[in-house]
């Protein structure tokens, strides 16, 4: 079964350029999909809760969205962004192998 689904999700055993583009896509897409999957985690949890195996009410625990974090959240991020984008553009080769 190994083999098979090393054939049918690579292509193959032998690295060609089909093989390396799934790769690289792969590799791209993934933790964008993780991403997403932990935003729509966070989202449940600040809806609904969390469960316990004791079946008590968790409505005090529950922690609103405030809008005065999430746009110092965001505000954080898009500092950070600006100043990677500054190091990328103005030296390229910083944050390379010597």
């Amino acid at each position: 079964i190994g083999e098979s689904i090393v054939l049918w999700l690579w292509g193959g055993f032998s690295v060609n350029n089909a093989t390396l583009n799934r790769f690289y896509s792969f590799h791209f897409i993934l933790p964008f999909i993780i991403l997403f999957l932990v935003l729509i985690h966070l989202m449940f949890l600040h809806s609904t809760g969390s469960t316990n195996p004791m079946g008590l009410n968790s409505n005090m625990n529950k922690i609103p969205f405030n809008p005065y974090y999430v746009i110092k959240d965001l505000l954080g991020f898009i500092i950070m962004l600006f100043s990677l984008i500054l190091v990328c553009f103005f030296n390229p080769y910083m944050l390379s192998d010597p």
